[in-house]
C-alpha cells in the first residue's frame, strides 16, 4: 500500500516548488515520482500533429521525486502511517490519528 495516492492534497516540501499545495494527478510507484497538478510546470516544443495541428510551446507538469511531498490532511501537512482496522489495512495520519480515505 503507498502511502501517497491519486487525487491526494499534498504539499512540496523541496525544490522550486516549495509551500506550493496541489492535487497528485499520477503517481508511478516503479520510479517513486509524482506528478502535482500546476506544480514542477517546464516549457515542451511540440512539432505540429494530427492531435496538435498548429504545435508551439506547451507548459506541462513533470514528474517529482514522492520524497519532496508531503500529505495534507485538513490543510496540515503529516507523516502517513498504517493500522489494521479490522482486517483492512488503513493510512492514518501521524499529526493527529485520523484515518485517511
Amino acid at each position: 500500500m503507498r502511502k501517497i495516492k491519486k487525487d491526494d492534497m499534498v504539499r512540496i516540501i523541496a525544490g522550486k516548488d516549495k509551500g506550493k499545495d496541489g492535487k497528485v494527478l499520477s503517481v508511478d510507484a516503479k520510479n517513486n515520482k509524482v506528478i502535482v497538478e500546476g506544480c514542477n510546470m517546464v516549457t515542451k516544443h511540440q512539432k505540429p500533429a494530427a492531435g496538435n495541428p498548429q504545435g508551439g510551446i506547451l507548459k506541462k507538469e513533470s514528474p517529482l521525486d514522492i520524497s519532496n511531498v508531503m500529505l495534507l490532511v485538513d490543510g496540515q501537512p503529516t507523516k502517513v502511517g498504517f493500522k489494521m482496522e479490522g482486517d483492512k489495512k488503513v493510512r492514518v495520519a501521524k499529526k493527529t490519528g485520523k484515518v485517511i480515505a
